[in-house]
């Protein structure tokens, strides 16, 4: 990168607005250097703008002050990061024409080796008591297993997958909407700033600038292109966590769920997510385990074992025979097993000694310790 472009791509960034593919169109065929001339120096209008437009751009760009950004950056520790940097994270080129112009990084980390191994978690702002645990519980989890979490430093599940992450001494990035000079929410600025310390923030936006609803909506495509994939944690419909989740299938990304309540209109959109093609993740193990390396398996799901799981098949057949409640003959038992005598009185004998059974003159039963054991398993057939 040299340093005219990199000159004519901080400029850029006070010009031209996060994923706009027409001017991302021209960076391509034309370049940073020729972009920038031809709307600072009054060259020959670019093609597929109006005039109006056209003007409009122009008028930013007289305002541009590329070198003054760069040196307030440098005084608050950021650094401006373009395509064919060194950090820049390749997998940002997948999103085409839409690409960042560059991104402004404060935080010491190399923004491209974090996000090889990194996971996105976004979701509601306005999050129940539960989505916050959830997310602070999958930030933590991930964080512990070596994975980068990535979210938009907003209220709600954001902040709590960063905390999460922050307090298991892991790594996160906040991808914010605004100058990353300027913490935004206002009320995350503690938050923001230790993320600093101990991870990244990232932005699009030169220093000082300010968010809009649209940029909010434009950040997302960052977060989805960084990371290997999205988990939603509890999204109404109408949610911009959904946009990350979209934007991360069309780039061909793991996109992945949080179930809640089917009651509850912050899942609805999480649960329409679900239906398509998302994955459904209950933890951080099963989060590794899609988007990890081979062999990076969660846990087998299974209920406790109980004592009578120990037993071998055949003790497990006559314990089976005997009734729930009350006396069973021998010959009661022998049908049920489907066995011999001498095997059925063998593995009663066996049961006796531990525990299962008692004997009371010529019949069994089971003991109260194995009462609970067959009830709870007959229960769950």
């Amino acid at each position: 990168m040299t340093h005219d472009e990199r000159m004519a791509r901080a400029a850029l960034a006070r010009v031209i607005e996060p994923g706009d593919e027409i001017g991302g169109r021209w960076l391509r065929e034309f370049g940073a250097v020729e972009v920038a001339r031809r709307l600072v120096g009054g060259g020959k209008m670019l093609p597929g703008v109006s005039v109006q437009r056209w003007e409009g751009l122009r008028g930013r760009a007289s305002r541009a002050r590329p070198e003054r950004d760069l040196a307030e950056a440098r005084d608050a520790g950021v650094r401006y990061i373009c395509p064919g940097d060194p950090e820049w994270p390749a997998q940002l080129d997948d999103l085409g024409d839409a690409r960042p112009i560059g991104l402004w990084v404060r935080g010491h980390p190399s923004l491209r080796i974090w996000a090889l191994r990194s996971v996105a978690v976004v979701g509601a702002r306005a999050c129940t008591e539960y989505g916050a645990h959830m997310a602070a519980t999958l930030g933590a989890g991930l964080a512990e297993r070596g994975w980068v979490v990535v979210s938009g430093g907003a209220y709600g599940v954001d902040g709590a997958a960063h905390r999460g992450a922050l307090g298991a001494g892991g790594a996160t990035v906040a991808v914010l909407a605004c100058g990353v000079d300027r913490p935004y929410p206002r009320g995350h600025t503690e938050l923001i700033t230790r993320i600093a310390e101990q991870g990244l923030v990232v932005g699009e936006l030169p220093p000082g600038d300010h968010p809009t609803p649209s940029r909010f909506i434009l950040r997302n495509r960052v977060i989805a292109a960084l990371t290997r994939g999205t988990v939603v944690v509890e999204a109404a419909y109408r949610s911009g966590a959904l946009v990350t989740a979209r934007a991360a299938q069309r780039l061909g990304r793991f996109t992945m769920g949080v179930p809640g309540p089917v009651t509850s209109g912050l899942s609805a959109g999480v649960h329409e997510l679900l239906r398509g093609d998302a994955t459904l993740v209950s933890d951080a193990a099963e989060v590794a385990e899609l988007v990890g390396d081979m062999g990076d398996l969660a846990p087998d799901r299974r209920g406790p074992v109980l004592p009578r799981d120990l037993l071998d098949p055949g003790a497990g057949r006559v314990l089976a025979a005997l009734p729930a409640r009350g006396l069973a003959g021998v010959e009661e038992i022998v049908r049920g097993a489907g066995t011999t005598m001498d095997d059925a009185i063998g593995r009663l004998y066996e049961l006796r000694a531990l525990g299962f059974v008692e004997r009371h003159g010529d019949g069994w039963k089971l003991t109260r310790q194995a009462m609970i054991s067959v009830r709870g398993d007959r229960g769950g057939r």
